[in-house]
């Protein structure tokens, strides 16, 4: 870093006015991509770095974005992190995690902080928007806030989504294309959209198939381990225990798959298992598990751009991005035994 490099030396490099170098790093609508990148990159080679507290004065921002999920422990969210963080710090961001718990007080205290001024921006992963709050009523433009993967009803917000119902139907016609047709499902937390939507492609699914869904065969969790295993107690206590199951994310699938152990079951000789999200430790596991892969870095590098897309006045209008999904298959099925 040189603190004798100046906005007139990275003008020179990279072939423009100092008024667009302004521009560019501070991310102004007025530059387009091709001339702010270019920028940037004179900016990275002269090793030049602003003067954060003046820039922020000047410019009134605080070059601050929130990454608000609902439980921090939870490894899904590392890759999307690195995803967000990447794209934030290329645009001289820093990047906030906030960490709500399922606690609606600090839902709205990260909400606070955005009207507040201490973060420009927020990529909203929990599913929940306060009722009312007033960074959402704005005069004009949208907020400055991307939904990613938890979608919210009747929302007028920007959103990077997956097709949990496509994908859902696809995990469990792998089932049935094995021969099972006992195939329960352990739901994520209902009713929220993303839960509804998994168990909508479940039981598309098995209608298609022409497969009844015995009553109690649809589970309710909360995406923790321990909500696997104890969804996973209920199916198998029955008298008609299910020989597949398809699991709303890959922690409950582990939850289940320890529970079945524990009833000296093997997987997937006795009961296939399907999660959900393919977390990285997912092919590592005893046996791998079978999965549904959503491109977490892509997803957080794809919310970030956005959401710097909205703080620049480019995207002023609210836009779905769907990012695909893939069925990786592991060892965690096999075909049923009869």
């Amino acid at each position: 870093m040189s603190s004798r490099t100046k906005i007139k030396d990275i003008a020179r490099v990279a072939g423009v006015s100092t008024a667009t170098v302004s521009r560019a790093l501070s991310d102004s609508s007025l530059v387009t991509h091709a001339t702010r990148d270019k920028v940037r990159e004179a900016a990275s080679k002269l090793n030049y770095r602003l003067n954060v507290r003046a820039r922020n004065l000047r410019i009134q921002k605080s070059m601050a974005v929130l990454l608000v999920v609902r439980n921090m422990s939870n490894p899904f969210y590392l890759e999307i992190f690195k995803g967000v963080e990447a794209v934030a710090r290329a645009a001289g961001y820093v990047l906030l995690m906030g960490n709500t718990e399922d606690d609606d007080d600090r839902d709205i205290e990260y909400f606070d902080m955005l009207r507040d001024g201490q973060a420009d921006g927020m990529i909203l992963m929990t599913g929940k928007l306060p009722a009312d709050h007033e960074v959402l009523q704005t005069a004009s433009g949208m907020a400055p806030i991307v939904v990613a993967l938890e979608a919210v009803d009747d929302c007028k917000l920007a959103h990077i989504q997956i097709d949990n119902c496509t994908a859902a139907k696809q995990a469990v016609n792998h089932l049935v294309s094995l021969g099972h047709r006992r195939i329960a499902h352990i739901c994520g937390p209902l009713p929220e959209i993303l839960g509804r939507l998994r168990l909508e492609g479940y039981r598309t699914a098995m209608a298609e198939a022409g497969l009844d869904i015995p009553e109690g065969y649809d589970p309710v969790g909360d995406y923790s381990i321990h909500s696997g295993k104890e969804c996973c107690r209920q199916l198998f206590d029955r008298e008609d225990p299910p020989t597949a199951l398809f699991v709303a994310n890959d922690e409950m699938a582990f939850g289940a798959i320890g529970e079945l152990r524990r009833r000296g079951l093997g997987v997937p000789q006795d009961v296939s298992v399907i999660g959900f999200d393919d977390l990285f430790i997912s092919e590592s596991y005893s046996p791998p598990l079978t999965t549904i892969s959503q491109p977490r870095m892509e997803i957080g590098q794809t919310a970030m751009t956005m959401l710097l897309d909205i703080i620049g006045a480019r995207l002023t209008d609210p836009k779905t991005i769907e990012m695909p999904t893939e069925l990786i298959l592991r060892e965690s099925t096999g075909p049923v035994i009869q």
